[in-house]
């Protein structure tokens, strides 16, 4: 989504507002100085996130050339238009807060962009994957989502696993399809920062599940850590 284009769909959303027209056009105004200035950044954020892109495609050994520069160009215009979204919205945010509104009003105001921010994410996200489901398989796809998030799921997945042997298979189903949940939402987040925290709120989440099926996670976590220690030792030992 070029800048003109996206400044095309908030119009639309502005124009459909219940506020003052003044205020709608305060908003606007904010929102097309965003684009000018992002029009003149493109090229050297296009680089960074093309080299981005390059790290998790070079994972996939992909070894036709056509196919390898097309998945490439999915990926880098997938992190451009997040982009896009994240700085678009950061200004009508800001925009909204310099206005003179009551809190109800300010509260209002704000959960309405916050909606409006979530369904261009939402309608991206999906068009992203069915973009890559046209060129690569369910494992390549796996492979860009953990790239796209840092490969927490695959991480946090295995010390679950590793802290808690005894987990039941509903137990197995219910952490990894929360944890899969958590990195769909994780991919359209625009800084490492909140891709982790996303994360962070399915953690605490998977936690009271367990806390809640009886276990002690302080306890289990402290019996964990013990095991690793031991396991380094024992390694450490070994190589000596």
């Amino acid at each position: 989504m070029r800048p003109g284009t996206f400044a095309i769909l908030f119009t639309r959303f502005f124009l459909h507002s219940k506020f003052s027209q003044a205020k709608n056009i305060l908003l606007l105004t904010a929102v097309f100085t965003f684009v000018q200035s992002a029009i003149a950044q493109q090229d050297e954020y296009k680089k960074v996130i093309t080299e981005r892109s390059v790290k998790i495609i070079n994972t996939l050994h992909i070894t036709d050339s056509g196919k390898y520069t097309d998945v490439l160009d999915i990926v880098a215009e997938q992190y451009f238009q997040l982009n896009m979204i994240h700085e678009a919205d950061k200004a009508a945010v800001e925009a909204i807060k310099k206005q003179s509104y009551e809190k109800e009003e300010l509260d209002k105001a704000m959960k309405e962009q916050q909606e409006k921010k979530m369904q261009l994410l939402a309608q991206l996200h999906l068009k992203f994957i069915a973009l890559l489901e046209d060129q690569l398989t369910q494992e390549q796809i796996e492979k860009i989502k953990d790239g796209m998030t840092y490969g927490v799921l695959p991480v946090t997945w295995a010390a679950y696993q590793d802290m808690l042997p005894q987990l039941t298979t509903v137990q197995k189903a219910q952490i990894y399809t929360w944890l899969k949940e958590a990195r769909e939402l994780a991919m359209d987040e625009g800084s490492s920062e909140k891709k982790h925290a996303v994360f962070g709120k399915y953690k605490g989440r998977i936690n009271n599940y367990l806390s809640a099926a009886g276990y002690n996670m302080k306890k289990e976590g402290e019996e964990w850590q013990k095991r690793i220690k031991e396991r380094e030792a024992t390694t450490k030992q070994t190589q000596q």
